[in-house]
């Protein structure tokens, strides 16, 4: 059994979360989880390894209603899934607001798996 080592409490998402690409305007994966520090997604984009991205990706506020959350992040790792021409892709988040990491703080605290 492999042990968890992160720190930060994340969120597992089920449902159908799209992340952009900002500077491509184009969506290049779902969430499979997210934490304050980082997020891991399924991606059918080519992503270039150790390579600095801006996305965003849209939670609940406390009201139901949408935030989009925007974040620098550097592509850590990735590796194939099990379908054809999709990765599963970790990111470690340099940039996020203040405002949008409370509003990513409460949704994670909300659904928290680990």
């Amino acid at each position: 059994m492999i042990e968890d080592t992160r720190r930060a409490p994340r969120r597992a998402v089920p449902e159908h979360v799209p992340v952009t690409d900002r500077m491509r305007e184009q969506v290049i994966g779902r969430l499979g989880n997210v934490s304050e520090s980082g997020m891991l997604i399924l991606s059918d984009a080519e992503l270039v390894d150790d390579a600095l991205y801006q996305l965003s990706f849209p939670v609940p506020d406390r009201h139901g209603r949408e935030v989009a959350i925007e974040v620098g992040v550097h592509l850590l790792w990735r590796e194939p899934a099990h379908a054809p021409g999709q990765y599963w892709a970790g990111f470690r988040f340099l940039t996020l607001s203040a405002t949008h990491r409370e509003a990513l703080r409460q949704w994670i605290s909300t659904g928290q798996t680990s």
